[in-house]
């Protein structure tokens, strides 16, 4: 069911988008010190940046595919929920 959105939903919406831009950002600029850096620590970095892009493409691909997603502003929430999740532990873990 495609629900009428008001301005508050949208504004939320843009806000939440945001957040994920900025934090990241700040992920882009930890993981490229520790790349950077070098060594195993690199490597494993380097490796993990690939595994979970993949693992988050995967899981939207799945979630739009698999007809769980019904609208576009749906799609748009989905989206910043999956990669706002790991784009929020990676800036914990790597800060």
């Amino acid at each position: 069911m495609i629900r009428n959105n008001t301005p508050a939903d949208w504004s939320r919406l843009m806000f939440n988008a945001s957040c994920l831009w900025a934090d990241a950002g700040i992920v882009v600029v930890l993981r490229c010190c520790r790349i950077l850096a070098g060594g195993p620590a690199a490597s494993r970095e380097l490796e993990r940046m690939v595994g979970e892009k993949a693992e988050a493409n995967f899981e939207l691909a799945g979630a739009l595919a698999g007809g769980r997603v019904k609208s576009p502003d749906a799609a748009v929430r989905k989206t910043l929920s999956i990669y706002g999740r790991r784009v929020r532990a990676n800036r914990k873990r790597l800060g």
